[in-house]
């Protein structure tokens, strides 16, 4: 689940120029397994709203409680499975984190893992009902993500008790981000040495996919989550440090993205809806 202002994803705000992010706002749901819906509608200005514990886009909102986040959902799956997702996911942290990573030396582009270790609460429809591991974090920028990176891939595991992030990108020059963070359950903070790079099995699509792992240890896909022609998202195991964990790993292969023959068929997965009342 993602909420965008600015929905970097977008086909329609890549051909408005991306002159005004509040004019393409997005909450993106997706679901995995039987029922699995994706929903990633492009709305205008008229379906934000802003407060300082509140951002609503259209008929769907986040809220912070001062305690947990509480996201409410009513979208439209995207086709072919143009049916509605609606009810609530509850996001209760451990702890929060104050913590800003540069993803770029200029700053143009940054990481802010708020809450890497919680606890969620899932009701939704199409049968999705559950409770288990959460994260909560949030990426900045102020220019097009094809324009300062080739690819990057971002991992979250448990581990040691908290969890550990492993955040690695190629940039548009060549130049390399290696960020590995364990976060516990205190709210502490420990930068740790990052075991090797390893590449795994391609995606459906053929997105390159790597991920850390202590030597000896074949990193692998535990279970599809989603496959699109640029991206990857997935559980994945891995072994750090002599634990062996199953995390949620994601590929973003930006070369790709930037590809102009590819917005037409992202458009028919990302609608867009200007208008809006409440």
């Amino acid at each position: 689940m993602i909420g965008f202002i600015g929905s970097v994803f977008s086909p329609w705000y890549r051909w408005s120029g991306r002159r005004s992010p509040q004019n393409h706002v997005c909450i993106n749901v997706a679901t995995y397994g039987p029922g699995g819906r994706f929903t990633m509608t492009d709305r205008g200005a008229d379906a934000l709203r802003q407060s300082r514990d509140r951002l609503q886009v259209g008929p769907s909102a986040l809220q912070w409680t001062g305690r947990q986040l509480v996201v409410e959902v009513d979208e439209i799956g995207a086709p072919p499975l143009v049916t509605r997702v609606r009810g609530s996911v509850t996001l209760t942290p451990t702890a929060l984190f104050d913590r800003t990573v540069p993803l770029t030396p200029d700053g143009r582009h940054t990481w802010r893992p708020f809450a890497p270790i919680a606890r969620v609460e899932v009701d939704l429809s199409q049968g999705h009902r559950w409770q288990g591991h959460g994260y909560f974090d949030a990426n900045f920028g102020s220019a097009a993500l094809e324009s300062d990176f080739r690819f990057w891939t971002w991992g979250r595991f448990p581990h040691r008790g908290g969890a550990t992030c492993f955040y690695d990108a190629t940039r548009i020059d060549g130049s390399r981000l290696a960020t590995a963070l364990h976060f516990s359950p205190d709210g502490s903070i420990e930068p740790i040495e990052a075991p090797p790079l390893k590449r795994f099995r391609r995606s459906l699509w053929a997105v390159r996919r790597e991920t850390r792992s202590d030597p000896g240890f074949s990193p692998h896909q535990v279970r599809p989550m989603l496959d699109a022609p640029f991206y990857c998202r997935s559980q994945v195991r891995t072994r750090i440090d002599g634990e062996e964990t199953t995390g949620v790993h994601e590929a973003l292969d930006l070369r790709r993205f930037s590809s102009s023959l590819l917005k037409p068929m992202i458009a028919l997965r990302v609608p867009r809806r200007a208008g809006w009342r409440f």
